[in-house]
């Protein structure tokens, strides 16, 4: 598996089945110069490029070429986490690149208020250095302490305005998703101060019933936070935040297809009931791609046993050590079909965050981000192209 950069000279992609905005196209070509997609195709009507890829002789018959992975919601892997620095977040992200993630958010757990204000500032300057960096999420501090999965429970806070405030200026409008528990103290002003400032709010870690998730959307909250984890489930007479953002068509509802946060028959369900709204994330700690041991995730000790992170003091699953590779696979084994499966890792995440003017379609127009895969999903070779303006 090895990744190439597609940002200078000119790249023919043929003999592909192109998968790409919920459509298969068999025989498909991409071509892209200077790392932008400038035309497509089927058959053999290409013209001659710089290098020229036969996908079937690359990765056998039934290649698929996807446009790039988006993870908009990790926290690192290779035995780095994406808290601990500029160097920690490349060695992860050379992992999750390989892995066919050519674009992702830096994920941030509940950290005091000063250390994540520098955090985001040094996510706002790798995002001008570093092509494959789409900013921070904030999965902390305004979170539920009885949700609180592996956050460190005394660092949680309410969302005062000017906490808010330092945070969102501190990212300098790389700050791409906040999650929020609403039903916190000013929850709602602050989702509607998060979404003025041009990030998304996302509902998560929250004790929030379906008319306090459906009061957060209509304050402007437009992602789910990893579905069904650290939240209320469905209960037939408590339907809880799942079936409020699923009933939304302006709600994107993260999961993570791991077959440990979720069953592969809810993975099906999410599909079902928000069709096109999907974000396959991997929500991956530091042990993604990596051994079982002991590992840090911000403040919180964990340990991974069989690859299953759960938190040492509390036994709250910790992450995952997924790839999206591995996510489209299980999603696929799950029963959803495989264009819409390729739809939540590309074009949803992309969206989710603003970004689907240039990521997540392999159409002329858009960054040269490519990944090709073989007939069993595993992946043969990922192009990324430059960096992304903002």
């Amino acid at each position: 598996m090895s990744t190439h950069s597609s940002a200078t000279g000119s790249l023919v992609l043929h003999s592909a089945r192109i998968v790409d905005r919920g459509e298969i196209t068999e025989d498909g070509w991409v071509r892209i110069e200077d790392g932008l997609v400038v035309g497509r195709g089927t058959g053999s009507d290409w013209t001659p490029a710089d290098e020229v890829v036969d996908a079937a002789s690359v990765a056998g018959p039934g290649a698929l070429l996807t446009p790039g992975f988006v993870d908009i919601h990790g926290h690192g892997g290779a035995g780095a986490s994406f808290d601990d620095g500029v160097e920690a977040i490349r060695t992860a992200r050379d992992l999750h690149r390989a892995h066919g993630t050519t674009r992702a958010v830096v994920s941030l757990v509940t950290a005091p208020l000063d250390a994540l204000a520098l955090s985001v500032a040094t996510i706002a300057d790798l995002t001008e250095t570093d092509a494959d960096i789409l900013g921070s999420h904030l999965e902390g501090p305004f979170l539920d302490p009885g949700h609180h999965g592996a956050h460190e429970p005394s660092l949680l806070r309410h969302p005062v305005a000017a906490d808010v405030a330092a945070l969102l200026e501190a990212g300098r409008g790389t700050i791409r998703q906040v999650t929020i528990a609403p039903e916190l103290p000013g929850g709602l002003d602050a989702i509607r101060q998060i979404v003025a400032a041009g990030s998304a709010a996302a509902v998560g870690h929250t004790d929030a019933d379906a008319s306090m998730a459906v009061a957060a959307f209509e304050a402007g909250a437009s992602i789910l936070t990893h579905a069904f984890n650290a939240m209320p489930g469905i209960h037939h007479r408590a339907p809880g935040p799942v079936l409020a953002a699923a009933a939304d068509h302006r709600v994107v509802l993260e999961a993570i297809a791991d077959d440990v946060h979720l069953d592969p028959h809810v993975v099906k369900l999410v599909f079902d009931s928000a069709p096109g709204r999907v974000a396959l994330i991997t929500d991956a700690m530091a042990a993604a791609g990596s051994a079982d041991g002991h590992y840090d995730l911000g403040a919180v000790s964990v340990t991974v046993e069989n690859g299953i992170a759960r938190a040492d003091n509390t036994g709250s699953i910790a992450g995952s050590t997924l790839t999206q590779d591995v996510a489209l696979q299980r999603a696929v084994a799950a029963g959803v079909v495989l264009a819409e499966a390729v739809r939540a890792l590309t074009e949803t995440p992309a969206r989710a965050i603003g970004r689907d003017e240039a990521l997540g379609a392999l159409q002329p127009g858009m960054l040269g981000d490519a990944v090709l895969l073989d007939a069993e999903l595993h992946v043969a070779r990922v192009w990324s192209g430059p960096r992304l303006l903002a």
